[in-house]
């Protein structure tokens, strides 16, 4: 994941510039549900302007658009619906803050989607524009990940849905959006496990790298889950008429979704930061233990060197009375070995003894 992964217009464009990005894939697909009690109708739209026909009806129309959108549909979106120019805007510019606005017979919330895309871990930007009876979602994935949704609404005896008004339509696709955040701490949950059997078994640079790239994702994640919560804080106490007192209760719920999530999020936060500084204890308890050995090593072999260097100097002279006489001796080798030997022993069991080894 990229450090910086915000779209933005060249500074000093005019607000509410609608600018094609170079990298919008394939085209957008619009697929329509409109529901009242009676019945529900699902349709495939070929362009946002299809949706036309469907503001003139009581019933609740839920737009769903996928794909990277091109400003030609938000444009047709923003006349059908009177969209806010600087809404849209922050739709094409993708990497907004999660956030909610308020506008005179609008809301706008903006709500970050985190999931693993195979071990790398993304986050989406999903855009949601509220009116009386409609609810326009916009996600740049080409795989449409409100399918669960869907099929609640199909089920006959759900009467949530169609006996409500849109708000509890809003509120089911941003419990969605928050609870993709489970699956991912979950996953976050099953590396810190492995990295601590690392850490335990066989610390090595690998394992630093791993310690790394995980604080790194959970520090993108934080910056979009706190933002996140205050969103729903905000849907939790509005008082806009859009949103209704018997539907505040279940976005509680999901601000409470939301606090766990952020919990768990810091608890492995504070866990990869402790691994990173066992990582660096253990590295050091390494080098520790490996000057400790070579240490011991060179004590005992400093006074061997010091006798077989004394008797290396060959003053062996017979008329002088400060010649060395074990240069002569018949068992003069032996006995040097065994000096040295003993000292030798002598050393190791002083360490032991001490603890030392």
């Amino acid at each position: 994941m990229a450090y910086f992964s915000k779209h933005y217009h060249n500074p000093g464009t005019e607000p509410g510039t609608l600018v094609a990005k170079s990298d919008l894939g394939r085209p957008v697909t619009i697929h329509l549900i409109d529901y009242t009690e009676d019945h529900l109708e699902e349709v495939r739209l070929a362009n946002a302007a299809d949706c036309r026909e469907y503001l003139e009806r009581e019933s609740k129309t839920w737009i769903q658009v996928n794909g990277q959108a091109d400003p030609e549909t938000l444009r047709n979106l923003g006349d059908l619906f009177d969209l806010h120019d600087l809404a849209l805007e922050d739709v094409l510019n993708t990497g907004q803050r999660p956030k909610l606005e308020l506008y005179d017979d609008q809301l706008f919330i903006i709500a970050a989607m985190p999931f693993y895309n195979g071990d790398k871990l993304d986050i989406v930007q999903i855009s949601l524009f509220i009116g009386k009876n409609y609810l326009i979602c916009l996600c740049p994935l080409d795989e449409d990940p409100f399918e669960p949704v869907r099929k609640r609404m199909r089920l006959a005896n759900n009467r949530r849905f169609v006996t409500r008004d849109i708000d509890y339509l809003l509120y089911a696709l941003l419990d969605l959006v928050t609870d993709s955040g489970f699956p991912v701490l979950e996953q976050f949950g099953y590396q810190l496990e492995e990295m601590e059997t690392d850490l335990l078994e066989n610390p090595n640079q690998r394992t630093l790298a791993r310690i790394h790239g995980l604080k790194r994702e959970l520090l993108v994640l934080r910056r979009v889950l706190w933002p996140q919560r205050e969103l729903l804080t905000g849907l939790m106490r509005t008082e806009d008429p859009l949103i209704h007192a018997n539907t505040q209760v279940y976005f509680r719920d999901c601000h409470d979704h939301s606090v766990q999530i952020i919990e768990l999020l810091e608890s492995f936060r504070e866990m990869a930061t402790s691994m990173l500084d066992i990582y660096l204890s253990s590295i050091s308890q390494r080098t520790n233990e490996t000057m400790r050995v070579l240490t011991i090593i060179a004590t005992i072999f400093i006074p061997l060197t010091f006798v077989a260097g004394v008797y290396g100097m060959n003053f062996q002279n017979p008329d002088s009375p400060w010649a060395m006489p074990e240069l002569g001796w018949y068992f003069g080798y032996p006995m040097a070995w065994g000096v040295m030997i003993a000292i030798a022993a002598g050393l190791l069991w002083f360490f032991k003894r001490r603890g030392w080894m």
